[in-house]
């Protein structure tokens, strides 16, 4: 058996008052200078590892194994590109700074393929690998471009827009 309950109305709570929204505060100016100075330090990063790679990719391009060139240069070119493809942009916050280490990294081959007036030469004719090696870095670099016209979400970041 069930005892019948009496009614008992709850007083309904007031409603909480809604605290104005503030709009998010403007970025600080000294933020948009330490933004700046980053993105142009990793740019500047980005040439200088682009210079280093170059060299380095140059001195394995002659590398021997029993009198036999080996094409390990051609392997180090292209993961070194595709990571320099994929850190510049990414840096800078900007898809044009894929053209930094892409133009450095050329500007080296070209130089080192052209002879001196003495007719000393980096990459020889005869040097399959320092051919093979100009022409998968460069195929890299543009393969990188390509996905990157391709995707137009891109990898620039929010922040400061230049």
């Amino acid at each position: 058996m069930s005892l019948p309950s009496p009614s008992v109305s709850i007083p309904p709570e007031p409603a909480p008052e809604l605290e104005p929204v503030a709009p998010p505060a403007a970025p600080s100016a000294l933020r948009g200078v330490v933004d700046l100075a980053l993105r142009v330090v990793g740019g500047v990063l980005s040439v200088v590892a682009a210079a280093v790679t170059a060299v380095l990719e140059l001195i394995l391009s002659m590398l021997r194994v029993g009198g036999v060139l080996i094409g390990v240069s051609v392997l180090v070119t292209v993961l070194a590109n595709v990571a320099l493809g994929w850190f510049a942009p990414r840096v800078v916050g900007r898809r044009w700074a894929l053209a930094l280490p892409a133009v450095v990294w050329f500007a080296l081959m070209v130089v080192a393929a052209g002879g001196t007036s003495e007719g000393d030469v980096l990459i020889a004719a005869n040097n399959w690998v320092g051919l093979v090696m100009i022409f998968a870095g460069s195929v890299t670099f543009a393969v990188m471009g390509f996905r990157m016209i391709m995707n137009p979400r891109g990898p620039e970041p929010p922040g400061l827009q230049l």
